[in-house]
């Protein structure tokens, strides 16, 4: 491992572009791990590159539209827009938090059962903190509470 500006750093794992994590080898072994700290790292510039689109986009339209329906229209296309960047800000952080599970060793189990989360389930969604039936299990749980 080597020193960069006080920070350990580890040696990269290599992998190849076709690699998929199976169920066969060692759970959360480097590999796994390099996959889902890379599917995240690119989910993240993804998502920030749309926010910068966004902000020259809102910058761009703000002009004084006379007639009302279309100024009507263009702040519902724009509060939505809105909307939309507030929920992927909020994904980012979950992204960044996943990607500190990561450094920490703790990516990919349940913060519930401390179980292992199924591979299917992180590839596809890989923030997700529980196990699909924990997950459940705290949904149900929340849709009684709302009940009520």
């Amino acid at each position: 491992m080597d020193l960069i500006e006080g920070k350990e750093m580890k040696a990269e794992t290599f992998i190849a572009d076709d690699y998929r994590p199976a169920e066969d080898e060692p759970f959360m072994n480097e590999r796994q791990l390099e996959y889902f700290r890379r599917k995240l790292i690119t989910w993240k510039h993804e998502l920030l590159e749309d926010s910068r689109d966004t902000i020259e986009g809102l910058q761009d339209s703000t002009r004084n539209i006379p007639d009302i329906a279309d100024r009507a229209s263009e702040e519902t296309d724009r509060a939505l827009e809105l909307r939309t960047r507030d929920r992927q800000r909020k994904l980012v952080s979950k992204i960044d938090a996943a990607l500190r599970r990561i450094e920490e060793g703790e990516y990919g189990y349940c913060e519930v059962t401390g179980e292992p989360i199924s591979l299917k389930r992180l590839d596809a969604r890989p923030i997700a903190t529980m196990s699909l039936e924990a997950q459940e299990r705290h949904e149900r749980r929340e849709k009684v509470h709302r009940d009520d």
